[in-house]
């Protein structure tokens, strides 16, 4: 059975990015993306592949956009209902890794949102991770962490 994972961090008003790039840099939660995502396939769209700085290694790619990407490294989907009949045929975790609109698009198919909640907000934003109804989810807290004086949290919610 595949399992459609939403894994982002976010600040105290649902910020996720600005300018293309993440708000914060954590280490500990970059350390704890790699070792999450590691040997699994990691969906994203366009502009989330172009802000990467380089092919994270152990991972396959997969591609939502309507840009043509020359890269073999990548498997490229122009249609969400392909993308989802394709990841619906395989059976193994699957981690959205963003942005704002994938997050949006699979926030009702995703099972579990892997959450790295900072106990901070950034007024520049211009990124949002969507609203969703806690209330519909189980919440556990994975582990309480600080980095750069900086207060987070790794949190799994999942669907009721």
């Amino acid at each position: 059975m595949t399992n459609i994972i939403i894994i982002s961090a976010v600040g105290l008003n649902n910020e996720i990015g600005v300018n293309n790039k993440l708000i914060w840099t954590i280490k500990k939660d970059l350390n704890f993306f790699k070792r999450v995502t590691i040997n699994h396939k990691i969906v994203m769209g366009h502009n989330t592949f172009m802000s990467l700085p380089k092919v994270l290694e152990g991972r396959s790619y997969i591609i939502l956009t309507h840009h043509n990407i020359d890269n073999e490294k990548v498997l490229v989907f122009n249609n969400y209902e392909e993308l989802i009949c394709y990841l619906n045929s395989i059976n193994e975790d699957i981690f959205i890794i963003g942005g704002e609109s994938l997050y949006r698009l699979f926030l009702n198919e995703a099972k579990f949102l892997l959450l790295t909640e900072i106990n901070k907000s950034f007024p520049h934003a211009d990124t949002y991770f969507p609203y969703f109804d806690k209330n519909n989810y189980i919440r556990e807290v994975i582990k309480k962490d600080r980095e750069n004086d900086i207060d987070f949290c790794h949190v799994l919610y999942r669907k009721k």
